[in-house]
C-alpha cells in the first residue's frame, strides 16, 4: 500500500507539498497541485481520515439538528446548508431531535445529540433549538461551556435568536409575521378566526400563538373555543379543524401555524361541504411547495428556507475560518412576505412552486 512518501518521490516534490496539497493548509502552484494529484490516483494513495483529523485538529465533518426531519420545511434548510458546505470540502451529518413532535423531552435530547457532536469533534454545528425563552441563558451557556472546553466547534442556531447568549443567529420573526397573518384574515372580513397551534414545548411555535392571540385581542375578537392545541402535522389540522367546526360552526376563518396543519385542515373541510374561501379562509405559514398545489392553493408566509441555510453555512464558516469565534455575534433577521392564494381571496392568480419539487 502507497504512502505519502511514494506519492512524493513519484510526483518529484516534498513530503510537505503532498500533505499541503491534501489538508490545503499552504498554497501550491496549480502545476505542482496537479502532478500531486496524479501521482495520488496512479498509486492509488488513500488519506487516512483518522490519522488527519488527529493531525489537523479538524474532522471535515459539520453536524446539523433539526427539530423534525420527517416534516417538509427542514430539507429546504439542509439543502441550503449543503450547498455551501460542499463546496468549501466538508460533510454533513444530520440528526433528528424530535421523532414525534410535541415530545416534552426533546430539550434533552436536542442537549444530547449536540454533546455527542461535539465528543465526535465536529468543525461546526447548525442547530435549531426548541429552549423556551426563560432557559435560553443557562442553556446557552452550558452549550457554549461545552463546545469551547477542547477543540472550539462554533455554533450557528437557526430559527431561533440566540445572538445574545453568545451564539450567532439566522432567524425569523414568527411573532410579526404571524400577526401579518391574522390580519389578512381580518382584512378579508374574517371576525371568528380560529388558530391550530404547532407543538406548544416549541418557542417558535409558541410565539406565532402569541403574535395570534394579541392581534384578536386588539379587535376584541378572542375565545378561547377557538384554539385547537397541534403538533405541526396535517393529521393534528384534521383533527383540529374538526373539532373547531362541531364546536363553533360558523368559524370564517383559520390560522394554522404552518402548512402541513393547514393541509389537513383544508381536507376536513372540503369534506364539510364547505367552500373556501366563501365559507372559510385557511390560512398556513411557512410556504412550502404544497401550499401551492393544493385545491384551493393555501395563502401562507412566505419564509426564506433555502437563503436560511446557506446563510447559517456561511456564518459558520467565517466562524472555522477565525480563531476567535466568541467576538463579533451576528444575528441576521430573514425577510418575509404574505403570498396570498385562492384559499382566502377567490381570484388571486396561480403561482405554482415547481422549482422545489
Amino acid at each position: 500500500m502507497s504512502n505519502i512518501k511514494d506519492v512524493a518521490k513519484h510526483a518529484g516534490v516534498s513530503i510537505s507539498t503532498v500533505s499541503h496539497v491534501i489538508n490545503k493548509t499552504k498554497y501550491v502552484s496549480p502545476e505542482l497541485a496537479e502532478k500531486v494529484k496524479k501521482s495520488i490516483d496512479i498509486l492509488g494513495y488513500e488519506v487516512n481520515p483518522v490519522a488527519r483529523s488527529m493531525k489537523s485538529n479538524k474532522t471535515g465533518i459539520i453536524g446539523i439538528l433539526t427539530e423534525d426531519l420527517c416534516g417538509i420545511f427542514y430539507p429546504y434548510i439542509i439543502k441550503g446548508i449543503s450547498s455551501v458546505l460542499e463546496k468549501a470540502g466538508y460533510q454533513i451529518m444530520v440528526c433528528d431531535i424530535m421523532g414525534e413532535s410535541g415530545d416534552n423531552n426533546a430539550l434533552d435530547r436536542e442537549f444530547e445529540l449536540i454533546k455527542k457532536l461535539i465528543s465526535n469533534r465536529v468543525d461546526g454545528i447548525i442547530f435549531t433549538s426548541l429552549v423556551p425563552t426563560e432557559k435560553r441563558k443557562r442553556y446557552c451557556n452550558k452549550l457554549l461551556k461545552m463546545a469551547n472546553k477542547d477543540k472550539k466547534i462554533p455554533l450557528v442556531s437557526i430559527e431561533q435568536n440566540l445572538s445574545e447568549f453568545g451564539i450567532d443567529s439566522v432567524y425569523f420573526d414568527n411573532y410579526e409575521n404571524a400577526k401579518l397573518a391574522v390580519k389578512h384574515l381580518m382584512e378579508c372580513g374574517c371576525r371568528k378566526i380560529a388558530h391550530i397551534t404547532g407543538p406548544m414545548n416549541m418557542e417558535v411555535a409558541a410565539q406565532r400563538t402569541i403574535s395570534y392571540v394579541d392581534a384578536i385581542k386588539e379587535y376584541n375578537l378572542y375565545n378561547d373555543n377557538l384554539i385547537y392545541y397541534g403538533d405541526y402535522s396535517h393529521r393534528s389540522g384534521y383533527t383540529g379543524m374538526k373539532q373547531l367546526i362541531d364546536n363553533t360552526p360558523d368559524i370564517d376563518g383559520v390560522f394554522c401555524a404552518n402548512d402541513q396543519i393547514a393541509v389537513g385542515a383544508l381536507k376536513l373541510l372540503k369534506q364539510y361541504g364547505k367552500r373556501i374561501p366563501e365559507d372559510i379562509k385557511v390560512m398556513g405559514y411557512d410556504d412550502v411547495f404544497v401550499s401551492s398545489i393544493v385545491e384551493p392553493a393555501i395563502s401562507t408566509i412566505h419564509i426564506k428556507k433555502h437563503e436560511t441555510g446557506v446563510r447559517a453555512a456561511q456564518l459558520l464558516l467565517k466562524q472555522i475560518s477565525n480563531d476567535n469565534i466568541s467576538e463579533n455575534l451576528i444575528e441576521i433577521k430573514m425577510e418575509s412576505r404574505l403570498v396570498i392564494r385562492k384559499s382566502t381571496v377567490l381570484d388571486a392568480p396561480a403561482d405554482w412552486i415547481l422549482s422545489d419539487w
